[in-house]
């Protein structure tokens, strides 16, 4: 099957508004450190590049979480298939997220990780689509928000592929 894809967020674009927020955190979070965890899969092309423009001293570990339900949408029960390798108690605490829609997973996601006793605990998304949501959350800091259409690149999949796109484009 051939999948067509329009570009929604160019490179120039993207990589512009990653600069902004790493100079935004940099401003909040100086003479402090951060631990950022990322969400596995998609936010790891998001997190290096948010990473690779602070100035702020950063420690990174990774979470990954699967949904089991009917395999389409995140209705399910959410299952850790791999935990923080380190403790993140008193500690600075930013989980990075690709996309937030729904908000299920992000909210669950939250109430684990303040039973860690952070120091404090916030969400960055690159992408928002606040019209998908069912969990009353929001991300602390957001890349861009857009329409409720599938979107590839930067992270992001279809069946595994497009993840290695420069830019964020709609599925067809």
């Amino acid at each position: 099957m051939e999948v067509k894809i329009n570009t929604l967020i160019d490179q120039e674009t993207l990589e512009k508004r990653i600069r902004e927020m790493a100079e935004e955190l940099d401003r909040i979070y100086a003479g402090k450190e951060l631990r950022m965890i990322g969400i596995l899969k998609g936010s790891v092309y998001f997190l290096c590049e948010l990473t690779r423009h602070m100035k702020t001293p950063v420690t990174l570990d990774f979470i990954s979480v699967s949904s089991y339900g009917n395999g389409m949408a995140p209705e399910g029960e959410i299952r850790f298939t791999k935990d923080l390798d380190e403790s993140v108690e008193g500690q600075e605490v930013i989980l990075i997220e690709d996309i937030m829609d729904t908000g299920r997973t992000l909210s669950y996601l939250m109430e684990v990780m303040k039973k860690k006793n952070p120091a404090s605990l916030r969400v960055i998304t690159l992408l928002d689509k606040p019209s998908r949501r069912v969990v009353d959350i929001e991300p602390w800091m957001t890349g861009f928000t857009i329409p409720d259409k599938f979107v590839v690149g930067y992270g992001l999949d279809y069946a595994q592929q497009y993840r290695n796109l420069p830019y964020i484009g709609t599925v067809e």
